[in-house]
C-alpha cells in the first residue's frame, strides 16, 4: 500500500482486528503459555488490584481470568469491534476504545499492567516510547508483562491471517534491553512456539517478559 507521494503507508491496527473480530480470538485464546503467563501475574497480585490490559482485543483470555479472580481490570483497544466484543464477554471487565499511543496514563496509577502482542504494529521508536509509558503507569513493585513475536523486524511487511499489515519487533536480547531501559526488572523470560488455531495459521515464536518495576 502506498501513499500518492509514493512513500510505504501503514494499514491501521484498528481496520486489522475490526476485520478479524471474533477470529483472533479462536486462533489465540488457547495459547498455554499465556494462560501460565496469566497464572504467573496472579500469583502477584493483591487481591482487588487495578490492571491495565493494553490491546484487550476481545477481552479473553486475559481480562477475562483477571477480572474473574477479583481484580479491577481496564482495557484499552484501538479497534470498535473488539471493544464491543469484549464489553459484551467479559461484562466484569470496563473496556475502552483509545489509541494507547495518545491515551494518557496516570502514572503510578495501576497494580500490574499487561501488554500482549499489541506492540507489533508500532514502530520501534513508538514500541520503546509506549515501554516507557507503561512502566511509570505502574507503582514501584508492581507487575508489568510484555509478550511480543520476537524477530528483528523493522516495518516489514506482512500478511497476518490473511490480511496485510506492516510489522516491526526486536530480537530477544534487544525486547528485553528495551524492558530493563524502561526502569523494569525483568524477572523471567519465558519463550515459547505457537501456531494459532487458523487456516492461514503459521508457527511463530513468542516471548513473554515478566517484571516489576524497579528491583
Amino acid at each position: 500500500m502506498t501513499d500518492a507521494d509514493g512513500s510505504t503507508s501503514r494499514p491501521r491496527p484498528e481496520a486489522l482486528f475490526d476485520a478479524l473480530g471474533a477470529d483472533y480470538e479462536k486462533a489465540f485464546a488457547k495459547a498455554e503459555a499465556h494462560h501460565a503467563s496469566l497464572d504467573w501475574l496472579l500469583g502477584r497480585l493483591a487481591p482487588g488490584s487495578k490492571v491495565l490490559d493494553v490491546g484487550s482485543g476481545t477481552g479473553r483470555p486475559t481480562a477475562e481470568v483477571l477480572a474473574a479472580a477479583g481484580h479491577d481490570v481496564l482495557g484499552l483497544d484501538v479497534s470498535p469491534v473488539m471493544v464491543e466484543l469484549a464489553s459484551r464477554q467479559v461484562p466484569g471487565a470496563r473496556f475502552q476504545l483509545a489509541d494507547v499511543r495518545e491515551a494518557p496514563l496516570e502514572e503510578e496509577a495501576f497494580d500490574a499492567v499487561t501488554v500482549y502482542f499489541s506492540l507489533l504494529q508500532m514502530t520501534r521508536d513508538e514500541q520503546t516510547a509506549l515501554v516507557g509509558r507503561v512502566a511509570r503507569a505502574v507503582r514501584p513493585g508492581g507487575a508489568v508483562v510484555l509478550a511480543t513475536v520476537p524477530v528483528d523486524a523493522d516495518d516489514v511487511p506482512h500478511v497476518f491471517m490473511g490480511h496485510p499489515v506492516r510489522v516491526s519487533s526486536f530480537a530477544a536480547d534487544g525486547f528485553t534491553e528495551l524492558a530493563r531501559r524502561a526502569g523494569l526488572t525483568v524477572l523471567e523470560e519465558r519463550s515459547a512456539l505457537f501456531t494459532p488455531a487458523h487456516p492461514d495459521g503459521e508457527p511463530e515464536p513468542h516471548l513473554y517478559l515478566h517484571c516489576v518495576r524497579g528491583g
